[in-house]
């Protein structure tokens, strides 16, 4: 089951999937400028939010879910917009399903292998889980061990919920940690993929280098790729002005 928050109405359908441990309320402020011109669906990746567990975690198997979840709403011609993991399961869902895809948005991800670079932030959800701490100050004091940036604390922190022992963190955490190297991996993508297609890079990045256009291109020929100015992994936080406007262009152009 794949949980979603829709915003608008009666307009072309935009769908939204956000990055590793995100939800779909990442995307709130953007949402309700966007639904001005689009029917936005902010969707919770499974294992993720409201979304129901998936095990293993596989690039196609939550492609699959993605599709379920669109015939289930019959959405048959849609844009996507992914971010980071959601973005490389846009990807996915782009090439195993590309009559359903209008245009395709990838924000800061390419269909690349990635080194592991979120090992501590399991560590550190784990060690809230084990502990139940009573608040969120206490969560965050746990959390801070394993995560100095403070941003990213908070981001990490908007998955804790209250239960009668204490806090824990709300995410399929068994089945992403297990999932992890799978989910590291580029998407698995058949054949050249026709949907146009729009890479966004955040300036100080390193998610899209350009070692990595060969690779972009042998999959996405016709994409095309902007950068946001001053801006690194979580360039739609971080400039969203600028973000909303790039999006809303390409989608209408």
């Amino acid at each position: 089951m794949i949980h979603a928050k829709q915003y608008g109405q009666n307009l072309p359908p935009l769908v939204v999937l956000h990055g590793l441990f995100g939800n779909a309320d990442n995307w709130h402020s953007i949402a309700q400028k966007w639904s001005e011109y689009f029917t936005v669906y902010c969707l919770d990746l499974p294992n993720h939010g409201q979304s129901s567990a998936l095990d293993p975690v596989t690039f196609p198997a939550m492609a699959d879910a993605i599709n379920e979840w669109l015939e289930q709403e019959q959405l048959d011609h849609v844009y996507l917009l992914g971010h980071s993991l959601g973005g490389k399961v846009a990807m996915q869902l782009t090439s195993d399903r590309p009559e359903k895809i209008r245009k395709l948005i990838v924000a800061d991800i390419a269909p690349v292998e990635y080194q592991p670079s979120h090992t501590k932030i399991f560590e550190g959800l784990q060690e809230i889980n084990r502990h139940k701490p009573v608040n969120r100050k206490q969560a965050d004091e746990i959390l801070s061990a394993f995560e100095k940036n403070a941003g990213i604390r908070q981001f990490l922190l908007k998955n804790l919920k209250r239960t009668d022992q204490g806090h824990v963190i709300h995410l399929g955490l068994e089945e992403l940690q297990k999932g992890y190297k799978t989910i590291l991996k580029k998407p698995v993508l058949e054949n050249d993929i026709d949907t146009p297609t729009l890479f966004i890079k955040g300036e100080n990045s390193s998610y899209i280098l350009p070692a990595y256009q060969a690779q972009t291109l042998q999959h996405f020929p016709h994409a095309s790729v902007k950068m946001i100015p001053e801006t690194g992994h979580w360039l739609h936080a971080e400039k969203p002005t600028v973000f909303t406007s790039l999006v809303k262009r390409f989608l209408t152009a």
